[in-house]
């Protein structure tokens, strides 16, 4: 810092304020000190700012996989929320959602001098009393299930299912199948319990849940568990992927969608519109969630306090064209 005052003609106390984006400095002066900064390859020293002013500017964002469409777009919206709030962002994945792993991924971020930590697991496990979240840095959660004593931030995975399952309903189908998500996700659980009050509410059997794992491959697998059937005229898939295994299973045979049957995803992919049939479906808004979540957490950190709750999004249907009344009340 003394070199970029000497080599600009300033104090060190101007070339600290323009390095920490203040604005009392004329602008000649501002960019007289950003020239010098850029020609003698200044950095500032994050280390040296956390001793003064007690922040990192950092948020540790732990993950469980990389491999989901939600959790990738979420983690797209904290990094962009978090870079246009000033911070930055060290991801820490989770190899298994255990206590175990998550003390190691909470000892890891303990070495990278974060402010706060956002979680972004939703297996059930984050509710289990055993489960033990950090004491003394802001935590905010993403995506699982009721953690009272700390901020929670989720899509409203119910309205999704409930607003899937009515869809349908409304369309003239008896009842609707359900290919659901891993039993361990808190999302499957939850889209999978408002799927069948939904039915229930309305009067209508219940048919037996077929299992997925999100993949594009377990939806293809429940569709050839489906696709000869008779009886199934509607299907609600928990995601979009697991919706196209299901598409080529039925297409494999001439089941055509949404003649002989209708066929819904969850998520809103980017690719869901160019499906064949281009796919009816729930959107969710991630971005929202990751931003919500990221406020949640800076607020918490500039407060130095957690205020508990939960914040839920809203999500809404997509209507395309693999949904259609079934031909027997055409």
């Amino acid at each position: 810092m003394a070199e970029v005052a000497a080599h600009a003609g300033v104090s060190t106390q101007t070339v600290s304020r323009v390095s920490n984006g203040l604005t009392n400095v004329e602008p000649a002066t501002r960019d007289r000190v950003l020239a010098s900064m850029q020609h003698l390859g200044y950095r500032p020293n994050r280390a040296a700012r956390a001793l003064r002013s007690g922040q990192y500017r950092n948020i540790g964002v732990i993950m469980f996989t990389l491999s989901s469409f939600g959790n990738v777009r979420t983690l797209e919206s904290i990094s962009i929320a978090a870079a246009q709030a000033g911070y930055s962002v060290t991801l820490i994945p989770v190899e298994e959602p255990t206590q175990e792993h998550v003390t190691k991924a909470f000892a890891r971020l303990s070495e990278q001098s974060v402010d706060g930590v956002i979680i972004v697991i939703e297996a059930h496990f984050v509710n289990e009393a055993d489960v033990e979240l950090p004491v003394g840095i802001p935590v905010v959660v993403i995506d699982s299930g009721e953690r009272p004593d700390y901020p929670v931030v989720d899509n409203d995975q119910a309205q999704g299912a409930r607003l899937a399952t009515e869809h349908l309903l409304e369309l003239g189908h008896e009842t609707v199948w359900h290919v659901a998500g891993p039993e361990s996700s808190y999302s499957a659980a939850r889209r999978a319990s408002s799927w069948r009050s939904t039915l229930e509410a309305a009067g209508r059997d219940v048919p037996p849940v077929i299992r997925g794992d999100w993949t594009t491959a377990s939806g293809y697998r429940a569709g050839i568990e489906l696709r000869d059937r008779d009886d199934v005229t509607a299907v609600f898939a928990a995601n979009d992927q697991m919706a196209l295994g299901v598409l080529r299973a039925f297409h494999e045979v001439g089941r055509r969608v949404p003649d002989d049957t209708s066929v819904i995803g969850f998520d809103d992919m980017a690719e869901s519109d160019s499906f064949w049939p281009p796919l009816t479906t729930i959107h969710q808004q991630f971005d929202v969630v990751g931003q919500t979540g990221m406020r949640m957490l800076i607020a918490e950190i500039e407060a130095e306090t957690i205020t508990p709750g939960t914040f839920t999004v809203p999500t809404s249907l997509v209507v395309r064209e693999s949904t259609a009344p079934p031909l027997a009340t055409r």
